[in-house]
């Protein structure tokens, strides 16, 4: 609530009004299978989370757009006939890409006074841009009173996203930001460009997301080549009573069949699409049965194929999952973990997730103790819970 009045007395301040409308919209991780899943038709997991952006608009009756970002204290202006990228902010860019992508899809709008609020940095694996957007859009909407239906609002972000940012437009992202549900968690097909929300039940666990510090990036673009996807197209086998009605021929003998056409260094990282397919069935099954043992499996094989096949994750991120490991009550034997983890964000990753029972957090966090001391960095964490998707707020005035 505390947020919620803030954006109102922040919007009322700078303009002199208080807002017509404000939308929360959630901040979001990949569970696992965002690593160019999308590119070969796969299936995505995600998470949306209460680190909220607020977005409140109050239309103007010029064009002028101003808007504020109150947290980073900064203030733009342009006219909503010209809404051109430039090289600017990020947060910025994303405002009016979305701006344009309602323009695009010949809604009518007029100025507005817009202010956004988070309390939470655009950190890279968090979702806090896609939640930016997502904001914007149905803030937008409500506040214009445009007759825009989910397919169409999709449509404006899709526009924002290859259009005005010449970026991919991951539709799980959009999914997970608008559609999402308290306590869920989002399964988006791409083969089907489809989404189920699926109740998430694991009893006397927390989600810790942490963010490492580690300012490293690279590329996923060498593995989205047409080539790499008929390949393991040809792996593909129709299979009834499966989730999304296919799965992938594993035989190793087929495999390397299939892929001795590439160099080792692709071969691992499409060998990681494949298996990855395979942890987001058995997540999502470990998790409609309420079986967390299941779960955590699927997500430490998906870190460890991330690391091992993909190159993905650094000493940084593993030092800090190692900890996670060690909250296991019999190092010896974890067929049946009660911990799990994994790296997220762009390229190599600078955040991760962390599944820990309730009586573990206090230990975590201690253990977490000396990693600024060896690596000279210092790290973010933040308790987290499934949230609902973007959404209109109010607050008593």
């Amino acid at each position: 609530m505390a947020s919620i009045k803030g954006v109102y007395d922040a919007h009322r301040k700078e303009y002199g009004e208080f807002p017509k409308v404000v939308v929360s919209a959630p901040g979001r991780f990949n569970i696992m299978g965002e690593r160019s899943c999308w590119f070969f038709k796969d299936k995505t997991l995600s998470m949306a989370v209460n680190l909220n952006v607020f977005v409140a608009i109050s239309p103007r009756e010029d064009s002028s757009v101003k808007l504020f970002f109150v947290h980073r204290d900064e203030r733009r202006k342009f006219d909503i006939s010209n809404v051109k990228s430039k090289k600017e902010e990020h947060w910025l860019n994303s405002v009016k890409a979305v701006l344009y992508g309602f323009l695009a899809m010949e809604f009518k709008l007029s100025g507005m006074n817009l202010t956004v609020y988070s309390e939470t940095p655009s950190t890279p694996g968090f979702g806090i841009v896609s939640a930016m957007k997502a904001g914007v859009a149905l803030a937008v909407k409500k506040a214009f009173r445009l007759n825009c239906s989910d397919a169409q609002l999709l449509k404006v972000l899709e526009k924002a996203n290859r259009n005005f940012l010449k970026t991919d437009n991951l539709i799980a992202d959009n999914f997970t930001a608008l559609f999402s549900e308290p306590n869920s968690v989002v399964l988006t097909d791409y083969s089907k460009q489809t989404f189920e929300i699926i109740p998430l039940d694991f009893e006397g666990y927390k989600i810790i997301l942490t963010d490492a510090g580690v300012p490293r990036y690279a590329s996923d673009e060498i593995v989205r080549e047409p080539e790499n996807a008929l390949l393991l197209g040809d792996l593909k086998d129709r299979k009834r009573g499966v989730l999304g009605g296919w799965v992938y021929n594993t035989n190793p003998t087929e495999m390397n069949l299939e892929l001795s056409v590439v160099s080792e260094d692709m071969r691992r990282k499409l060998l990681y699409i494949i298996y990855e397919h395979g942890c987001v069935l058995d997540a999502v099954d470990g998790i409609k049965k309420g079986k967390f043992a299941k779960f955590a499996r699927a997500v430490n094989k998906s870190h460890v194929l991330l690391r091992e096949n993909y190159n993905v994750s650094c000493p940084e991120i593993d030092w800090i999952l190692k900890r996670v490991g060690e909250l296991e009550p019999n190092l010896q034997d974890i067929r049946e973990p009660v911990t799990c983890g994994r790296v997220i964000g762009k390229g190599l990753g600078c955040c991760l997730y962390a599944f820990v029972r309730d009586g573990d957090v206090e230990t975590y966090k201690k253990n977490l103790l000396g990693y600024t001391r060896i690596f000279g960095l210092e790290p973010l964490m933040y308790e987290v819970k499934g949230a609902k998707g973007a959404h209109s707020v109010r607050v008593n005035i």
